[in-house]
């Protein structure tokens, strides 16, 4: 099994010191949308899509005019997770399976772009997605991303331990353990996405924290204007906190055996990356 670290939609919004807490005021920050694609032998399976083709052909209809203002994304077709998927010999019809760590429109845009895989997610935020939103969510969920009909599968939050946190197996049968892990907090029903591949565990940790420095097992700080929004865009904010101090704590005791990231921050992304979105391509990893 191989396992690809992709960025499917750069996000430039204002001010890199606000955003990141590096570079000028005036700089414009840069922002990733961190995905997995694992080869496995029963088909590839995705973590999380990015933006999706129709969102970079029509990013006002699709996203909203604010979405667009404020993150300023690059909108590079080269960027889509098809476009990758097929860059690296695989078709769209390849892709059996998508697992998203929440259904906000930076993180299922791609859905349509593979429409016989297999979408699973928590029940919770299945349901709160299929709300007509309220002002938290207003340019968080976009029904236009699923209005083709995705195969859901819904789970509850009953299952094993894994390292300390409550963790449901998905996708039975796999050559390798993906498993959701709830972290709710920035949406009802957010999850971690745990896989175990040849180099061990790692948890895709979405948007439960935004920044690497957040998660610093000893001194940990966050730029004032993603703190500020991360308070602001979270359905239960005391929530969100409380499993950002429990991934330190994961950070802090098995750092060496678990590799933590989080949807959005390049420096992570650059860590691991391979393909259009990375600094210093490497190869996969995995």
């Amino acid at each position: 099994m191989r396992i690809h670290h992709l960025n499917c939609g750069t996000l430039c919004p204002a001010s890199a010191r606000f955003v990141v807490g590096a570079g000028g005021l005036f700089e414009r920050a840069r922002l990733v949308c961190h995905c997995l694609l694992l080869e496995t032998s029963q088909g590839l399976v995705l973590v999380d899509t990015g933006l999706g083709t129709r969102d970079v052909k029509d990013p006002k209809g699709r996203l909203g005019q604010r979405f667009v203002a404020r993150n300023a994304p690059r909108l590079d077709p080269a960027e889509t997770a098809l476009a990758q998927v097929e860059r690296l010999g695989f078709r769209r019809e390849d892709v059996r399976h998508i697992v998203p760590t929440h259904l906000d429109l930076d993180h299922v845009g791609g859905l349509e772009d593979f429409p016989e895989a297999q979408v699973h997610v928590f029940g919770d935020e299945h349901a709160a997605a299929m709300v007509p939103p309220g002002p938290k969510e207003k340019f968080g969920y976009k029904p236009v991303q699923w209005a083709h009909g995705p195969k859901w599968s819904r789970y509850a939050v009953d299952g094993e331990r894994w390292f300390g946190f409550e963790a449901v197996r998905v996708i039975p049968g796999l050559d390798a353990e993906v498993l959701l892990v709830p972290l709710v907090g920035h949406t009802a029903g957010h999850c971690g996405v745990a896989v175990k591949g040849p180099g061990g565990w790692m948890l895709h940790a979405g948007d439960a924290y935004f920044n690497h420095r957040e998660v610093d097992p000893v001194a940990p700080r966050s730029p004032w204007g993603t703190a500020l929004f991360q308070r602001l865009k979270s359905v239960d904010n005391a929530a969100r906190l409380a499993n950002q101090e429990r991934l330190r704590g994961l950070v802090r005791t098995h750092g060496t055996e678990v590799k933590v990231f989080s949807a959005h921050c390049s420096v992570e992304f650059d860590r691991h990356a391979t393909g259009p979105g990375a600094r210093n391509p490497a190869r996969g990893s995995g």
